[in-house]
């Protein structure tokens, strides 16, 4: 993925590498069952993450279910001796999600399918309808708390120039429409960038150029805190 001018290219996969390396790789289809079984890249796991979530922030709890998902992880055949490639229909948050929680529980050899299963399939590549019982994998984890941050936390920090939320959900969330929480609307100081703005109309990630200049247009430089949610 150097083509696109990335910092870490590496978080990223094309169609055409991971055809290449479908073999030596642990392929995880993120998208809701009856997608995954109408048709899916062969080799794939499924596993659909979006529908597991915690609402309790509290630390303890966090690291509970962190331990969880690392369990869940091995349990599903996903293990940390391999590259594990996550996908969706497209670059979305599904996919995302999975490649945070694995760089979080100290997996740092993931990546993202880019422009997804849709990218796949223009890219002549064909799906399988076969579905294998997945065999357990080891999952090991090594916790880096650095790579998340505590509401408590956020909160301590709020007004300071250099550290900046940013809000990735949709337009009505994010002006209290659509409320989904305990409390519509944003975090104070929150800065609104929908997740969708970083693809392009395919479905994948934009250059680092549009993407660089989409971002300073609204205060977000890399001499900053930045805390997505």
């Amino acid at each position: 993925m150097s083509d696109k001018g990335y910092a870490n290219p590496e978080l990223l996969i094309s169609p055409r590498d991971l055809y290449e390396r479908a073999a030596d790789v642990c392929i995880v289809d993120t998208r809701p069952t009856h997608a995954y079984v109408a048709g899916h890249i062969p080799g794939a796991l499924h596993l659909d993450l979006y529908s597991i979530s915690l609402n309790d922030t509290r630390e303890q709890a966090f690291e509970a279910f962190m331990w969880m998902l690392g369990y869940l992880f091995g349990n599903r055949g996903i293990g940390t001796d391999k590259t594990v490639v996550w996908y969706e229909d497209d670059s979305g948050v599904r996919a995302a999600r999975g490649l945070w929680i694995c760089e979080y529980l100290g997996h740092r050899d993931v990546c993202v399918l880019d422009g997804g299963c849709n990218a796949w399939q223009a890219q002549g590549y064909e799906l399988t309808t076969d579905c294998e019982e997945a065999e357990a994998a080891e999952f090991v984890t090594a916790a880096v708390p650095g790579r998340h941050m505590g509401a408590d936390v956020l909160n301590g920090l709020l007004g300071r120039e250099d550290v900046v939320p940013l809000d990735t959900r949709g337009d009505d969330e994010y002006f209290g429409r659509n409320v989904r929480a305990a409390r519509g609307g944003a975090i104070p100081g929150a800065v609104h960038v929908e997740y969708v703005n970083n693809l392009d109309e395919t479905g994948a990630f934009k250059p680092a150029d549009e993407l660089r200049a989409m971002y300073e247009a609204v205060g977000i430089s890399p001499d900053k805190e930045i805390v997505p949610y």
